[in-house]
């Protein structure tokens, strides 16, 4: 039996959900509330195994419930489901925790699907939610790593830094003179502007220059 808890303040639609899952084997609505005033007392009493929280409600609401929830209980499935589609409230929404996001005009079969879905270790999102999330996703420009002009050679030699090599390991392997290994790292210290080993590969590893 999955247990269901509703947050939904349009009283016709709470009773709607609760009679909707009630009505289906596997399902029962073990409490449903207007808001989340009281939210994690609430969860804390009823141990829901799935939540379905509306975004706009009185009070405390939707977004700031989920936030709630998530500082007492990080395994409470919870899907949102609601009339927003923006970017704003579904990005906040993910990354506020939610495992789900789902909108009302969702078939009632589809979700009783999304409910057992998310029981299950899923991630349920309403197919226009999915694509905006992957929308999201490919706008985001990853920091390209800075350009510190290091020659080959240097990276080559700030490697085997990161792996942990002194110097003389350096000159046995690269088939140079200790002097000339301690040319390249004065010259990786002076580009990376650090002054220690430990420094060099801390930005080497930070700024993914090898």
């Amino acid at each position: 039996m999955i247990k269901v808890m509703v947050y939904e303040d349009n009283p016709q639609l709470r009773e709607g959900l609760s009679m909707l899952i009630n009505g289906s084997d596997g399902y029962e609505v073990v409490a449903a509330f207007k808001n989340c005033n009281n939210v994690v007392d609430e969860v804390e009493a009823f141990q829901p195994d799935v939540i379905l929280m509306d975004i706009d409600m009185p009070g405390t609401n939707g977004i700031e419930g989920l936030k709630l929830i998530r500082q007492h209980n990080t395994t409470v499935k919870i899907l949102m489901l609601t009339v927003f589609d923006d970017n704003k409230n579904v990005f906040e929404a993910l990354k506020s925790g939610a495992n789900g996001y789902l909108l009302k005009k969702t078939p009632p079969s589809r979700l009783l699907e999304y409910i057992h879905e998310a029981h299950t270790g899923g991630a349920p999102m309403t197919s226009s939610i999915a694509t905006q999330v992957l929308r999201m996703f490919s706008d985001i420009q990853l920091p390209q790593s800075e350009d510190y002009r290091l020659s080959e050679r240097e990276k080559e030699v700030l490697q085997f830094l990161v792996n942990g090599y002194s110097y003389k390991m350096i000159a046995s392997d690269m088939n140079i003179s200790i002097d000339t290994v301690r040319s390249h790292i004065k010259k990786i210290y002076e580009k990376l502007h650090v002054n220690s080993k430990s420094e060099a590969v801390a930005k080497a590893f930070k700024d993914k220059i090898v």
